[in-house]
Parts: C-alpha cells; sequence; structure tokens
C-alpha cells in the first residue's frame, strides 16, 4: 500500500480531477489554498513519483504530471487504514460513534440504510 501524506493527497486528488498538469499548473492552482512555492511542489512531485503515485511525460523541456494510482483503490486502503487504526476495523463502531454525536444527518443514515440493504 502506498501511504500519502497530506500534503500529497492534496496534489493527487488535483491530478485526479485534471491530468496532466505541468508544474507551475499545478503550484498555481494550490498556491491559494497551500501557500506552498514551486520548490516545495518539486519536492512533492518527486517524492510521490518515488512512491509511484504519480509518473510524468517530457513534451519539450515540460514535464507533464498524472496519477499512476486508481482513485477508487486508494480510497479504499486509505478507509481501511483508517478503521483499522481508529476502530480496529470495526465499521460499525465506526456509525455508532457517528451517529451518537450526530455527526451524520438524516440524509445521510438514509442513504447507509439504503446502501446496506443493497438498494440501488
Amino acid at each position: 500500500m502506498t501511504k500519502l501524506s497530506d500534503a500529497e493527497w492534496k496534489i493527487i486528488s488535483f491530478l485526479w480531477n485534471n491530468p496532466p498538469m505541468t508544474l507551475m499548473e499545478i503550484t498555481k492552482a494550490l498556491e491559494n489554498e497551500t501557500g506552498w512555492s514551486k520548490s516545495t511542489v518539486i519536492t512533492l512531485l518527486k517524492r510521490m513519483e518515488e512512491k509511484r503515485a504519480i509518473s510524468h511525460e517530457e513534451k519539450g523541456r515540460t514535464k507533464y504530471f498524472y496519477p499512476i494510482l486508481e482513485k477508487n483503490q486508494v480510497n479504499l486502503e486509505e478507509t481501511k487504514s483508517f478503521l483499522d487504526k481508529v476502530y480496529s476495523g470495526r465499521v460499525g463502531l465506526m456509525i455508532s460513534n457517528m451517529i451518537k454525536q450526530e455527526a451524520l444527518s438524516e440524509e445521510e443514515i438514509k442513504e447507509l440504510y439504503t446502501i446496506l440493504k443493497g438498494d440501488k
């Protein structure tokens, strides 16, 4: 499993929605939210390539970055990791806690019920 830092999550999430992108496009797109400099983005992109989360193609002198990891697979792995770490892998305990803390809306509870019933 490829573990991504919060910063790397920001980049890969953006790339899943906007592939491929240049270094400058990524930096500019995330600048207001993160305040990252070009060198910070370069460091993160290199780290993510080493983890084989992203790759790039060169066209002339420009690198175009794109995700290698599938969004659904990474989301599933992160969810399993979270459940194992926080709730000992018990989905029911997580949902029960969320309901008790009123972290789920009535609509979200109905949606969960529909999912559990197997209705589409």
